[in-house]
């Protein structure tokens, strides 16, 4: 069977739906050369507007595709360039919302994968995946349900995702902005029938917040960029990059070289870290950060249920 973009299109806005053997066929279509193009990333999301019935194959079809192309369709690949976050963001805020969680899978999927975005596709990120937990219904692309009146299960795996995304608002860390969601989150939906695993997702997330150690940071997409383009220097070969990095070399001064190698051999180095100082220094909650749990406790002037385990958490580790 042959298809392609436009014909899915016509087919889509007649009949709603998408088959599994089209969705087949468009893999087909999208993929011959490995890759993904803006014109074709942007036919996909054209399609998925048009497709009521949004099928587990075609939500996965879409967020492998155009997750490809956000991720790797500029150098460096793997970074979220601010063009395309801004491309990204026009194609799916058309209304000031996302219309479906098969593209709030799309943001959480390429977050996880990528290893920088802009700041404003994170908030946008956050934005949409509170709304969605708070006020959302209806199915996930990958079992469970949303509920406008409570946590689910659901909800809990895609905030645990979202929080710990590899290219989140603080990589494999949770940051305060998060923090601070959790916080929204947990008093919209105080004293309702949550998931059991939603105190553990707050209280886990909050207490990383507080007692998170932050030392390794992601390159950020500007210096990937450059050392990549450092090591593709074909006009002059890497030798003659490397060349010049050791011309400048020679410039410093035989007396400061000759400083510098008496210290190595007197034994004067840099001495070495403590990595588990280092950690118990930031697991410790500062003055800071207790206001700022102290402030938002005092928000409704009670300590619930999640409060207090929170509190007997942090007691508990230090």
């Amino acid at each position: 069977m042959t298809m392609n973009f436009p014909d899915l299109a016509k087919q889509a806005a007649a009949d709603g739906s998408i088959s599994t053997d089209e969705v087949l066929a468009l893999r087909r279509v999208a993929w011959p050369d490995g890759v993904i193009g803006t014109d074709e990333a942007e036919a996909i999301l054209a399609i998925n507007d048009l497709v009521s019935d949004k099928s587990r194959d075609w939500a996965d079809f879409l967020v492998e595709a155009v997750g490809d192309y956000v991720l790797n369709g500029t150098e460096p690949k793997g970074y979220i360039a601010q063009e395309t976050s801004d491309w990204l963001l026009a194609q799916l805020d058309r209304d000031g919302q996302l219309d479906s969680m098969t593209e709030l899978e799309l943001m959480v999927r390429v977050l996880e994968k990528a290893q920088g975005a802009p700041e404003s596709f994170k908030t946008y990120a956050l934005g949409q995946i509170e709304r969605a937990v708070v006020s959302g219904e209806g199915p996930t692309r990958d079992g469970g349900a949303l509920d406008a009146c409570a946590i689910t299960s659901a909800e809990c795996k895609l905030l645990r995702r979202m929080i710990f995304a590899a290219g989140g608002d603080r990589p494999a860390a949770v940051s305060q902005v998060e923090a601070e969601m959790l916080f929204r989150i947990k008093d919209a939906t105080l004293g309702a029938t949550n998931a059991p695993e939603w105190e553990r997702l707050f209280v886990q997330g909050v207490g990383n917040y507080l007692q998170g150690w932050n030392n390794a940071r992601n390159l950020t997409r500007e210096r990937a960029a450059q050392l990549e383009t450092f090591m593709n220097d074909t006009s002059s070969g890497l030798g003659s990059s490397l060349g010049r990095f050791f011309s400048r070399m020679t410039r410093v001064s035989r007396s400061d070289i000759s400083a510098a190698a008496q210290d190595i051999r007197s034994g004067g180095e840099a001495p070495a870290r403590d990595i588990e100082a280092e950690s118990r220094t930031a697991a410790a909650v500062s003055s800071p950060e207790q206001q700022w749990l102290d402030g938002r406790i005092a928000v409704d002037h009670q300590t619930d249920p999640l409060e207090q385990a929170l509190i007997a958490f942090l007691a508990e580790a230090t």
